[in-house]
């Protein structure tokens, strides 16, 4: 499978008082390049992003972001500091029985008083880890983004190979055409010079020339260009750097065909192939 460069991933991890939120977004690079984003106080995880964007990606820039926010005072952050609360409710009692004052701590009294509700925390340890896993796991939801994204681009550049291809066989099947009229028209241009030129010289400017304007190789090779991107397509992987030497190789055969072509028809497929080879570039640039 090949694999896009761009995508974008989301996770969250609870942590107490704090919910963390990761956002990754990769676009293309040409090598691997990773922007971590983290608040004061989790610089510590910078060396986990790196490590494992290493094991997971071969090409691109990886923006990771971490985002921290409070939860809003929810309950399940909350605890009674239940020693402090007796002690209070002890003093209470006694303040009544041996003071003689109006009444015992109420509720909403004994909650207001500082310390008797405290904020639940994570140790240090839990939470780094509870934010290495959401790490992890929006790193894999990028990693099958970037499948998916790779597997719609792998069906347009199958698509433009098929227009290349296309293209050849009716460059093939308009040449034989095109080189009896060639050789005709430079029999005829050539003929009145026989009597003042060397019979066998002629012959010999007149083999260059048609050699000259000869597409075979290049048609060939350009076939075998087609053939070896469908072959890389299958194969996968991080195979970006290698789709694009092959779309150089493409356009120069193109521009050599184009340059030797006489016939006006073929010129037009050649612009038609050439089209479609930048289309294939284009693509090939956003695969790791």
């Amino acid at each position: 499978m090949i694999r896009s460069m761009t995508a974008f991933a989301r996770s969250e991890a609870d942590l107490g008082p704090q919910q963390a939120v990761w956002e990754l977004r990769t676009v293309n690079h040409r090598y691997l390049e990773v922007n971590p984003r983290l608040p004061e106080g989790y610089r510590g995880l910078e060396s986990h992003l790196r490590e494992r964007a290493r094991e997971t990606l071969q090409r691109g820039k990886l923006d990771a972001t971490l985002r921290l926010s409070d939860n809003g005072g929810d309950g399940g952050s909350l605890r009674l500091d239940h020693d402090l609360a007796r002690s209070l409710v002890d003093l209470g009692r006694e303040s009544v029985r041996e003071l003689g004052t109006p009444g015992e701590l109420s509720t909403a009294e004994l909650l207001k008083w500082p310390g008797v509700v405290v904020t639940a925390t994570l140790d240090a340890g839990e939470a780094q880890r509870r934010l290495q896993e959401a790490f992890d796991a929006a790193l894999q939801e990028l990693v099958e983004a970037r499948g998916r994204e790779g597997q719609a681009l792998g069906t347009a550049l199958e698509e433009r190979l098929d227009g290349v291809e296309a293209g050849l066989a009716r460059i093939k099947e308009r040449l034989p055409e095109v080189r009896e009229a060639f050789r005709n028209r430079l029999e005829e241009r050539l003929g009145e010079l026989r009597e003042r030129v060397d019979p066998d010289r002629l012959e010999q400017e007149v083999v260059l020339l048609v050699q000259r304007a000869d597409v075979d190789e290049e048609l060939d090779r350009l076939a075998t260009h087609t053939a070896e991107v469908r072959r890389v397509l299958r194969e996968g992987g991080a195979v970006g750097r290698r789709l694009d030497f092959l779309m150089q190789e493409m356009n120069r055969e193109a521009n050599t065909i184009g340059s030797k072509s006489p016939d006006t028809a073929i010129s037009q497929t050649v612009v038609d192939i050439k089209v479609l080879v930048e289309q294939l570039r284009e693509q090939a640039q956003n695969i790791e």
